[in-house]
């Protein structure tokens, strides 16, 4: 804006310039079309440099709405045959891993139990498993905890056999 302003100052004090020059002497038509083509010239350069700056400057739409991203489309089940769809988390949050499930002979030779290493491994809610369902067996060393999966069961729980 600025420069603009400049260049209308300096246009029309040459203007004026050469009017009242012209006027003082009497000058001939040849000044006072030289006049005319030096604001002329002045008036182009002008506007050249204006449309230069404006292919340079970036414009901002200040009034643009943010629109969210689309969701992605997923293909049909049939299009994927070995894709499974997760388990909600209230749903998962109730099926333990089947992995964590052993036999230990110092407690049953025939009854599994779900280990508390392998569940805090595994299972990111072992924290929140029923206190009621943990035992403890000795097995010649110390004393080792697990899960009863029995007791789980009637808690809701299940266990997952992938």
């Amino acid at each position: 804006m600025h420069k603009k302003f400049i260049a209308l100052i300096v246009a029309s004090a040459v203007a004026i310039t050469g009017i009242s020059a012209s006027k003082a002497r009497a000058a001939d038509t040849g000044d006072i079309i030289g006049g005319l083509a030096a604001i002329a010239l002045i008036g182009a350069a002008v506007k050249h440099f204006s449309d230069q700056n404006k292919k340079n400057t970036v414009t901002r739409n200040h009034n643009h709405v943010y629109k969210a991203p689309r969701k992605p489309v997923y293909a049909k089940p049939k299009d994927r045959p070995h894709y499974v769809r997760p388990l909600p988390e209230r749903v998962a949050r109730y099926t333990l891993p089947q992995r964590c499930l052993r036999t230990y002979k110092a407690y049953s030779h025939n009854r599994p139990l779900l280990g508390t290493r392998c569940l805090s491994k595994y299972y990111k809610y072992s924290n929140s498993l029923p206190y009621q369902c943990k035992v403890g067996f000795w097995n010649g060393k110390e004393v080792k905890r697990a899960y009863e999966p029995a007791c789980l069961r009637q808690k809701g729980y299940r266990v997952s056999y992938k």
